[in-house]
């Protein structure tokens, strides 16, 4: 008996080496790029990573918590990630590029602590409003030469 559980300690040693210590929840961790869903302050999705400006609720995210670490999508170009990569240097926010090869996460930034907080609302809402509201104020060539009377 003590030789069986011996032998599978043996191999669960051998299996860890090979693979890695097992993780707790595998497929949420490459979800929010390494951190669990329970953790995170804020998260911004790829798409609202490569639009012009910062979010403003990150900057606030990122001053009210600057003990949290900011968790970035190493898949996406750098020339996305550096304003958030600054934005964390001036609030001194500690940082992490985080690229899986076999893996690629929907989500962009992750802001997150190394414990649960269970923040209700995670993800930050889109700011297109704004983007269509200017496009509607703008007329083109004709509409300046052809005024309506």
């Amino acid at each position: 008996m003590e030789d069986v559980q011996l032998a599978e300690n043996i191999d669960d040693y051998l299996q860890q080496g090979i693979h890695g210590q097992k993780q707790t929840k595998p497929d949420e961790r490459r979800k929010f790029l390494g951190s669990l869903r329970e953790r995170v302050v804020i998260a911004l999705k790829q798409p609202q990573i490569r639009e012009d400006g910062i979010y403003p609720q990150v900057e606030e995210a990122l001053k009210a918590n600057s003990k949290a670490h900011l968790y970035l999508n190493g898949n996406m170009s750098y020339s996305y990630l550096s304003k958030y990569i600054k934005l964390a240097s001036t609030y001194k926010v500690e940082y992490t590029i985080v690229t899986n090869k076999d893996h690629n996460s929907e989500i962009g930034l992750v802001l997150a602590y190394d414990y649960a907080i269970d923040k209700p609302e995670i993800f930050v809402e889109r700011k297109t409003v704004k983007a269509e509201a200017k496009k509607e104020k703008k007329g083109g060539l004709f509409a300046k030469l052809f005024k309506r009377k």
